[in-house]
């Protein structure tokens, strides 16, 4: 358990004996414990949380395709945008030599 040999864990155990004494080291496992237990719930609610985000925002990716098709914005392909200079499509004859053949 986290490198610490049984020699060691007896050695923090009278050092917290002595230096708390017999009847607060039980109230402070209890604080200790609480914490740990609160901190492990609110990570565990994190996790949760990033997990959902995750999975809604390929849903929300698809909704706003929906909506931008039923509100008739369509947006333009990667190809009409200008990426290429040998694109083939409307308006591709101006783009090239009037020369060039395809």
């Amino acid at each position: 358990m986290f490198g610490i040999g049984t020699q060691e864990i007896l050695v923090i155990l009278l050092v917290m004996l002595l230096l708390f004494g017999g009847k607060r080291i039980p109230e402070l496992a209890r604080i200790l414990g609480k914490g740990m237990g609160d901190f492990r719930r609110a990570a565990r609610d994190v996790q949760r949380e990033i997990d959902l985000e995750i999975l809604k925002e390929p849903v929300g990716r698809v909704e706003q395709e929906s909506r931008s098709k039923r509100s008739g914005k369509k947006k333009p392909p990667a190809a009409a945008q200008g990426n290429s200079a040998g694109t083939v499509g409307p308006g591709a004859s101006e783009k090239r030599g009037s020369g060039d053949t395809l």
